[in-house]
C-alpha cells in the first residue's frame, strides 16, 4: 500500500493522453496547480448552483493569469438535470461567447458537472481540451478520473457518451469539508469499491478508518483519495476504452444503475445506488460459488459503517426482479442482451460473468426492502 503523502501526484500513463492527478490541500485557488493547461485562449467554467458560490470566484482568480477570460457558467445542480437539455447550455454558452478550439473548459464541481463538461468538450469542434476540478469525494475517486463523460437517458445511465481524457485532474481536499454528510457518504461508496476488486490490504484500511474519513480527517482522506485514484490509473492505464479490465470499476453499478433508473434520477444518489449494489454484487458471487458468506458480511458491514444502504430498493411493487432485469440489459456491459454482472472472484479479484436470470431473481428478491 502507498504511504501517505499530502501533496502527491498520481500519473495516468496513456501516451500522447497522459496526464497527472493532483492530490492536496489549497490547491484548486492555486494558479500553479494548472500549469498542464497551455496559456492563452479563453476559458469557461461549468458549475453548478451548489458549487458556484463556493469555489467558483476561487477558481477564475486562479485561471486569470493563464487566459485571455474567464467566463462562468452556472447549471441546475442535481443528476436529474444530467441531460441533453442541459448539456445544450454549455453549446449554447461556447457559441455565443465565440469559442473557439483553444478555449478550456474546466469542470467544477461533483460528478455530473464533470461527465457533463467532458462530454461537451468532446463534442464541441470535435474536441477542445478541458480540465476535472472535482469537489466531492465520488468525484475525486472515480468520475473525474479515466476520461469517462456522459449523459443519462431516461432508459440507462452514462448510455450517452464519449471516452475522453482531460488535461489534468486537480483534487483539493478542501473541498470536501462543504459536503453534506449523506454526499460523502455517496462518495465512500466509490472508494469501498477498489478493495474487494483490487486491494483487500486497502480494504481492511478503510475498516479502521471509516469513522475518521466520515469525520473529514485530513489525514485519512488524503490516502483514501491517493489509494483509490491509484488503483483506477493502473486498470484505466491498462483499458482506456472498457474492452476488458476496466470494467471491473463497474463493481456494484450494474444493480446501483438500475436502482437509479427504477427510482427516477436524483431519488438516490449515485453512490448510495452502489452501496446496495455491490451489497447485491457480492450475494451473487456468493450464490456463484466465488465467495463465502463472510466475506459478504464483511462488506455488508462496512458499507453500512460508511452511511450507505445495504439493501435495494423496490422499484416494481408487481414485478421488482423483472424491472431490475429489464433496467439492467441496457448497462453497457450487457451483449446480446445478456447481463453481464462485475462479481468478486475471491477477496481482491473482480472478473465479469454471466449469471441464470433465475439466480439474479433470487438475489433482488433476497437483497431488496
Amino acid at each position: 500500500m502507498s504511504a501517505f503523502d499530502p501533496h502527491c501526484s498520481v500519473p495516468i500513463a496513456l501516451g500522447e493522453r497522459s496526464y497527472a492527478i493532483r492530490i492536496g490541500n489549497r490547491l484548486l485557488a492555486d494558479a500553479a496547480a494548472y500549469q498542464a493547461v497551455p496559456s492563452g485562449g479563453q476559458a469557461l467554467i461549468v458549475t453548478n448552483t451548489t458549487v458556484a458560490p463556493l469555489y467558483a470566484d476561487k477558481l477564475a482568480g486562479a485561471l486569470q493569469s493563464r487566459h485571455a477570460s474567464v467566463q462562468t457558467l452556472v447549471l441546475p445542480d442535481g443528476e436529474k438535470y444530467k441531460t441533453w437539455e442541459t448539456l445544450n447550455l454549455i453549446f449554447d454558452q461556447l457559441l455565443g461567447q465565440g469559442a473557439d478550439r483553444k478555449t478550456t473548459l474546466y469542470a467544477l464541481g461533483g460528478g455530473v458537472v464533470g461527465d457533463m463538461t467532458g462530454f461537451a468538450a468532446a463534442c464541441y469542434m470535435r474536441g477542445v481540451p478541458f480540465v476535472q476540478v472535482p469537489t466531492t469525494l465520488l468525484a475525486q475517486v472515480d468520475s473525474s478520473v479515466g476520461g469517462k463523460t456522459a449523459i443519462n437517458h431516461p432508459l440507462g445511465k452514462n448510455m450517452i457518451g464519449a471516452f475522453y481524457q482531460p488535461l489534468a485532474v486537480v483534487c483539493d481536499l478542501d473541498a470536501l469539508r462543504t459536503l453534506p454528510a449523506r454526499e460523502l457518504s455517496a462518495g465512500l461508496a466509490e472508494v469501498i469499491k477498489y478493495g474487494p476488486i483490487a486491494d483487500m490490504a486497502f480494504f481492511a484500511w478503510l475498516e479502521a478508518h471509516v469513522d475518521a474519513l466520515r469525520a473529514c480527517d485530513t489525514k485519512a482522506l488524503a490516502h483514501a483519495v491517493q489509494r483509490s485514484c491509484e488503483i483506477k490509473a493502473e486498470v484505466v492505464g491498462q483499458d482506456e476504452r472498457e474492452a476488458g479490465l476496466r470494467a471491473i470499476l463497474n463493481f456494484g453499478h450494474t444493480f446501483g444503475h438500475a436502482i437509479e433508473a427504477g427510482m427516477g434520477y436524483g431519488t438516490w444518489l449515485h453512490g448510495e445506488g452502489v452501496g446496495a449494489g455491490m451489497v447485491m454484487a457480492a450475494e451473487l458471487s456468493h450464490a456463484l460459488g466465488l465467495v463465502d458468506a463472510a466475506f459478504v458480511q464483511r462488506l455488508r458491514r462496512l458499507i453500512e459503517r460508511a452511511g450507505l444502504p445495504t439493501r435495494g430498493a423496490v422499484i416494481d411493487s408487481a414485478d421488482n426482479a423483472g424491472r431490475y432485469l429489464q433496467l439492467m440489459r441496457v448497462d453497457k456491459k450487457a451483449e446480446g442482451g445478456e447481463i453481464r454482472f462485475v462479481v468478486i472472484d475471491g477477496p481482491g479479484r473482480a472478473v465479469v460473468r454471466r449469471a441464470p436470470d433465475e439466480l439474479v431473481r433470487q438475489v433482488i428478491e433476497k437483497c431488496c426492502v
